[in-house]
């Protein structure tokens, strides 16, 4: 991710706190107009209209322990974020940017906790 004039991990802790804050207009904000979330789940949303749909609901029934950050870290292409979700599960995120800086792509994918050590599903 070099050569970039963002830093797409403030980005990633912005979006984290969007989320934890329940503000979905800066959420929204933060992603590419024909952005693609990738669910935990295998669905799919793209789009203003699907991200709205799908984070609108999310945010609405987030629990107390949920959007709390793990660890955050660059990989070649992408940030991987590791943190809590909207119902408090342990999650992993991989976020993938334009050359301005807007979140072009994510993709969930549970982690599977096995005791003292865990990995991803």
């Amino acid at each position: 991710m070099s050569g970039t004039d963002f830093d797409p991990i403030a980005i990633v802790i912005d979006w984290l706190d969007a989320c934890r804050e329940r503000r979905l207009e800066d959420l929204l904000a933060l992603y590419a107009d024909q952005a693609t979330l990738d669910c935990c789940t295998g669905e799919r949303f793209v789009g203003r209209l699907g991200l709205r749909r799908y984070w609108a609901a999310k945010l609405r029934g987030a629990t107390s322990t949920s959007f709390v950050l793990d660890d955050v870290y660059p990989e070649q292409d992408c940030i991987w974020l590791d943190y809590r979700d909207y119902d408090g599960a342990v999650v992993s995120t991989k976020f993938w940017f334009d050359a301005a800086g807007g979140i072009v792509r994510t993709l969930c994918t549970p982690i599977v906790q096995d005791g003292p050590s865990s990995q991803v599903a």
